[in-house]
């Protein structure tokens, strides 16, 4: 809600509110925040609960897998050979990291699993439908729209019981604005500049690197999380594999795709309309 209310402003300053209302784009909007927000965040939070942090950074590793599959099938980016080979050497990683010989996937998992699901899905919906709405409309209605509907779902459940006295939250503001303007909201603001300029699957690739190396060194600082010796060669063998979707060469846009037509995107090219 902080970054939706940082977003508001922007689109105010910007005079860019009245977009997130008009027909055209609105409900594209709403799905947007939708699944890019409110559901993936409500997946994230669950799995995270039920797991480590460090089985948590695994499973999201599997994002550029997800990409290369609904950048084919939406938009015609054909995989490459090499792409496909990330792609097996990803799904080991993971297998590896999440127990080996003994895998097997926890409740918390599978949540973790579905999650870059909900992002994708969204991508999909700007790269096919939105396409040249200003970043920073995308930005702020991914936030306002998956805010609301997430404190809709919080109230409903209850969460307003559970909130802490004011002398305890008070001491948290400082990080709380930091997460939702810095982390979510200008970290997302950077993600729809990066993905009209290259292709869905490499842009994601370039993105989930950093994840695993940063998230090792906060749970083993933040929590005393060690990783086992299958985690640390999964996220080796997973990080290669992501890697080598960094350094491919730009996606191939194929004549025919199962689901791209003419409207399909291409990388590097964003046609402007209207607003």
């Amino acid at each position: 809600m902080i970054g939706a209310a940082f977003g508001a402003l922007v689109l105010g300053v910007r005079g860019e509110l009245r977009v997130l209302v008009q027909p055209l784009v609105a409900w594209r909007l709403l799905v947007v925040g939708a699944l890019g927000t409110a559901a993936a965040y409500m997946l994230f939070f669950s799995g995270a609960q039920r797991t480590t942090a460090v089985e948590a950074v695994v499973c999201l590793q599997i994002e550029p897998v997800y990409a290369m599959l609904l950048a084919w099938l939406g938009l015609g980016h054909r995989p490459s050979v090499r792409r496909l080979f990330a792609t097996v050497a990803v799904l080991a990683g993971i297998v590896l990291a999440l127990g080996g010989p003994t895998f097997s996937l926890s409740v918390g998992a599978w949540f973790l699993l579905a999650t870059p699901v909900c992002w994708q899905l969204s991508h999909l919906v700007v790269l096919r439908g939105l396409v040249g709405v200003p970043p920073s409309v995308l930005t702020g209605a991914r936030y306002i729209y998956g805010g609301v509907l997430l404190a809709l779902y919080w109230l409903v459940g209850g969460g307003a019981a559970d909130v802490p006295p004011t002398p305890q939250i008070m001491p948290l503001l400082p990080m709380l604005t930091l997460q939702g303007v810095v982390l979510f909201y200008i970290g997302t603001l950077l993600w729809y500049q990066a993905v009209t300029r290259l292709d869905l699957a490499r842009t994601t690739a370039i993105v989930v690197p950093s994840i695993p190396l940063l998230s090792l060194g906060a749970s083993f600082i933040l929590l005393g999380e060690v990783p086992s010796a299958f985690q640390a060669m999964g996220m080796l063998t997973t990080v290669t594999g992501v890697l080598v979707f960094v350094t491919a060469p730009p996606a191939l846009v194929a004549a025919t795709s199962p689901l791209a037509g003419a409207a399909g995107h291409r990388p590097g090219v964003t046609p402007s309309i209207e607003l």
